[in-house]
């Protein structure tokens, strides 16, 4: 698909098959010559009555999406950027996407948090490995995002009386609300910006 003159390309990857992760890495470098940027964005939610009954199996499919998922993408990613800077291209930035779960407490929600707390340390520590090759790595941490995994939330008065009018902006946030951080990141604005955490949830985390 070329829209103004821009080449687009859509892959249908399960990023908890390690296989299938690599193969669309190749695949999207044979296609496009290079990877400058990715963000590991695929997830999945999954809580349970409570901790004390949570069931392993949702354990190991929230695991094996939100943090397995990332891991093999941005470890391919990491692959791809290494052996082009090798080469004298140096570059590129890698971000995992994390939740407000990473740094406040969800209950009933123990491997889902489990899972985005990971991300942020995997990201700096994938950030102070590879700053050498001029890749950057950062993570970004939404908040309440009106997006399918929250529908359940959306559509529940409770929740519209009790938790949203504790975000300082007053109102869900939007998928377009992260186009900025994400043109950032992806440029060559963020050249020195590497290790970070965005958290981008109309300061609910702080209010």
């Amino acid at each position: 698909l070329r829209v103004l003159g821009v080449k687009a390309e859509g892959y249908t990857v399960n990023v908890a098959n390690e296989t299938m992760v690599a193969d669309a890495t190749d695949e999207v470098v044979r296609d496009f010559g290079r990877i400058d940027a990715v963000f590991a964005n695929a997830g999945v939610g999954g809580g349970a009555k409570s901790f004390r009954e949570f069931p392993t199996e949702t354990y190991r499919k929230v695991l094996s999406v939100n943090l397995d998922g990332v891991f093999f993408t941005l470890r391919e990613a990491c692959r791809h950027m290494v052996l082009r800077a090798e080469a004298g291209d140096p570059g590129g930035s890698l971000v995992g996407i994390a939740s407000l779960a990473a740094i406040e407490g969800a209950a009933r929600n123990e491997a889902y948090a489990a899972t985005k707390g990971a991300v942020v340390s995997m990201m700096k520590s994938i950030a102070v490995e590879h700053a050498r090759y001029g890749i950057r790595a950062n993570s970004i941490l939404p908040g309440w995002i009106a997006t399918d995994m929250t529908q359940g939330a959306q559509d529940n008065p409770a929740f519209a009386e009790k938790v949203i009018p504790r975000v300082p902006m007053r109102r869900w946030g939007k998928p377009s609300d992260f186009g900025g951080v994400a043109v950032y990141l992806t440029s060559d604005a963020s050249s020195y910006h590497s290790g970070d955490s965005f958290v981008i949830d109309g300061g609910y985390s702080i209010f």
